[in-house]
Order: structure tokens, then C-alpha cells, then sequence
């Protein structure tokens, strides 16, 4: 087979598993409104209209920072075949410790901004090496000890919140206090559509540094190949626990940059009204975008305009909670739809072989024999 025709291949499938998701999410919510006597249409004809307000795009990228970046940090758990579930407990955390650093130090801005950026990435860092210190050492499944630790984290944001600690009442709302000016991240003044964060750059930059140390240097072929299979792994000289670790460390600092963009560039403080369950979201956001830069980028996009176009729902007679029902619909229909796209592949890999076979134009490879990856793979899985 000619290599373009098995890069369209690879395309084609890659971009399967999200579309299919994305339709069934679509037509279940739709029968969810017929049953309810409402129109199926008019939700999103409302919602792509929103999308063309220059204010609402704005909106839409900013959120999307936030998202994109805890969907790197999700994504990287999964390459380990690793489950973060801890990108909320560890976010958050970050985003408080940051924002008491802030609001008690003030630098010149070259020095104040790189010390915030290290702050919250060695807070990540730390709250997610809790539960890869109970994994490697203890056995322990870090879907348990991730959850455990997101509640403690609450409790912990509850306590450094304290106006006896280093919380400042204002009013009904509990805060950290304003960040020092020079901890402000300046962004792009879009005139009256509002601001666009400078984090949504570090974001790109984030994405485009995760797939070159993923698939273009030792430390990532190490951990892909950790997550595919711990013995084997272990087998070419890798130590699979120190590698586990290490993953659970780079994404703990990961999501502790999550917050950044919202706090650096927008609040400049940590109050009971800073965004919540942002790391359960990112992990739909690391599914529908296949662990993948690029596709993690429209995922993160994607979920972004549910929120911040829906909003107008409510002032013509629809629930907000539509997009809630859309969203959770795409988590179920994601893992249902890979699977169905998985097991295709598989047998037009296979059937493709044969016919190639059949034909004469190759042969069956050995083990180290050059050919295609993805064909070899799933022959010897299966």
C-alpha cells in the first residue's frame, strides 16, 4: 500500500471516533428536547449565532486556554495508562498557593510572572506526587488517591482562605487578596469585544511542546512505551515505577498552569467564585481530542462555545442544562464510538493484508522487519 493511501487511512479513522461521538451526542440531546416538547432545532441554531459575536469568541478562546492546558494534563496520564483524576484537586490548589505568592510578593514583572508560573507548576507537581509516591511504593490505584486528594485539596483552599490565615473578607465572598500588578499577565485588548488572555499563547506553546517531547525525543518513546506495557518496557532497560512517577509529576505541574490563564490574566485572585470542576471537564476534553494536540485543541474549543453560548438558552425559553446534557452525552458516545472505529480497523488492517497477500505485492513480516506500525501491532494483538 502506497504511504499516502495509508496516511489517509490513519486520518480517516483518527477522525472517526470524534465525529461519530459528536453525531450521536447531537441527535440524543435532539430526542431529549422532542420528548420534552421542545424544538431540537432551535437550541443550536441559537448557539452557532452566538458563535459569530466578536464578545462570545473572545469568551469561547479564553475558556479554551484553561481547557486546552488541563486537557494536556489529563492526556499525559493517559499515555502512561494513567487515569489523573486529580487535574481538578490539583489545579485549584495551585491556583490558591499562586495567588498567595502573588498577593504577598511583588517583583519587578520579568522576575514576578516566571516565580507565579513556577509557583503553580510546582504546586501541580507536588499535590499529583502524592499520588504517584502511593503508586509506585504502595501499589495504590491513583484513580482512588487522586479523588481522596481532590477533597483534601477543598479542605486545604478552605483553611489558607481563612481571614485569620491569608484570606481577606470582602463581603459575603472570602479572597486571597489582589495580586501584585506586576504578576499580571497582559494579553490583546480587542477593543469592546473585551481581552484575550496572553495565556491562551502559552497554551499553544504548551501543546506544541508536548507533542515534540512525546514523539520526537527518548523520555517520550520511554513513557509511551511504559504506558503500552510496563514488562516490556522494563525489558529495553526502562524503569517503569520511576517513569510512572515522573508522569504523574509533569502532569500535576501541567494542570497546575490551568488556572492561570483566569487568574493571571482576568481575577488576579482566589475567591469562593473562581471556576470549579474545570479538571472533571478536561477529562472529556483529553478523550474526544484522542490524547492529541491538535484534536484536544478542538475538543477544548468545542466544550468552550457549549458553555459560553448557551448562556442565551435561558432568555428563549431553553435550560442551560442542555449543554450539560450534550457534554455527558459526548463522554458515554466517545468511549462507545472508539471502541466500534478500534474494532474496524482492526479488520480492514486485517482484510487489507490478506488482499495484499493474496496479491503477491508483500509478504508477512518478521519481528524488527520494516512495514506498518499500526498493521503490525494489531496482527500481533489479535
Amino acid at each position: 500500500m502506497k504511504k499516502y493511501d495509508r496516511v489517509g487511512r490513519r486520518i480517516a479513522f483518527a477522525a472517526a471516533g470524534p465525529a461519530i461521538a459528536l453525531v450521536a451526542a447531537v441527535a440524543l440531546t435532539s430526542v431529549v428536547l422532542l420528548v420534552s416538547g421542545k424544538n431540537p432545532f432551535e437550541p443550536y441554531t441559537v448557539m452557532f449565532e452566538q458563535a459569530t459575536f466578536s464578545d462570545i469568541q473572545v469568551l469561547i478562546l479564553n475558556d479554551a486556554a484553561g481547557y486546552y492546558i488541563g486537557g494536556l494534563a489529563v492526556a499525559i496520564g493517559f499515555r502512561m495508562n494513567l487515569f489523573n483524576i486529580g487535574v481538578e484537586g490539583q489545579y485549584r490548589l495551585a491556583a490558591m498557593v499562586t495567588a498567595v505568592v502573588g498577593a504577598n510578593v511583588a517583583l519587578p514583572a520579568a522576575l514576578q510572572l516566571p516565580m507565579l508560573i513556577l509557583v503553580a507548576m510546582l504546586t501541580g507537581a507536588f499535590w499529583a506526587g502524592i499520588a504517584g509516591i502511593l503508586k509506585v511504593t504502595r501499589g495504590v490505584s491513583e484513580v482512588v488517591s487522586t479523588i481522596m486528594l481532590n477533597s483534601i485539596a477543598t479542605s486545604v483552599i478552605g483553611y489558607f482562605t481563612l481571614p485569620s490565615v491569608f484570606g481577606v473578607q470582602v463581603g459575603n465572598n472570602k479572597t486571597t487578596g489582589e495580586m501584585a500588578e506586576s504578576g499580571w499577565f497582559p494579553g490583546i485588548d480587542m477593543g469592546a469585544a473585551g481581552e484575550v488572555y496572553g495565556f491562551v499563547f502559552v497554551a499553544v506553546a504548551l501543546g506544541i511542546a508536548y507533542w515534540v517531547i512525546l514523539n520526537r525525543t527518548r523520555f517520550g518513546f520511554d513513557l509511551r512505551a511504559t504506558g503500552a506495557s510496563e514488562s516490556a518496557a522494563a525489558a529495553s532497560g526502562v524503569d517503569a515505577k520511576r517513569m510512572v512517577f515522573t508522569a504523574m509529576l509533569i502532569s500535576g505541574a501541567v494542570a497546575g498552569l490551568a488556572g492561570m490563564p483566569i487568574l493571571l490574566g482576568d481575577t488576579h485572585t482566589y475567591s469562593l467564585s473562581f471556576p470549579t470542576s474545570l479538571g472533571f471537564t478536561c477529562i472529556t476534553i483529553a478523550l474526544l481530542g484522542r490524547n492529541g494536540p491538535v484534536g484536544i485543541a478542538f475538543a477544548a474549543l468545542l466544550i468552550s462555545w457549549l458553555d459560553n453560548a448557551s448562556a442565551e438558552l435561558d432568555y428563549v425559553g431553553y435550560d442551560t442544562e442542555i449543554a450539560v446534557i450534550m457534554q455527558g452525552l459526548i463522554v458515554i458516545a466517545v468511549v462507545v464510538s472508539y471502541e466500534a472505529v478500534r474494532r474496524w480497523r482492526l479488520r480492514a488492517q486485517q482484510r487489507m493484508v490478506g488482499e495484499e497477500l493474496a496479491a503477491g505485492h508483500t509478504k508477512p513480516t518478521a519481528p524488527g522487519d520494516p512495514g506498518d506500525d499500526d498493521t503490525e501491532k494489531e496482527v500481533a494483538a489479535r
